[in-house]
């Protein structure tokens, strides 16, 4: 899917979010997000299940030395 299909996709389920800030991230990002959107979609509650894609930490913090 090209990259500006996959913003539309995204923009359907995430209606506050421009099209200018989903441009400026790579084309993998982009379908690992619209693949968390679609899953959530009208799945929430007990038996809703999200498991993070390997990658970047989920909380990254800094410290100060």
């Amino acid at each position: 899917m090209s990259k500006q299909k996959t913003i539309e996709r995204i923009q359907q389920n995430s209606r506050g979010v421009s099209p200018e800030f989903l441009a400026t991230f790579d084309e993998r990002t982009l379908e690992t997000y619209l693949r968390r959107l679609t899953r959530v979609v009208g799945h929430r509650g007990r038996g809703s299940v999200w498991v993070r894609e390997a990658g970047p930490p989920a909380v990254a913090t800094r410290t100060r030395h």
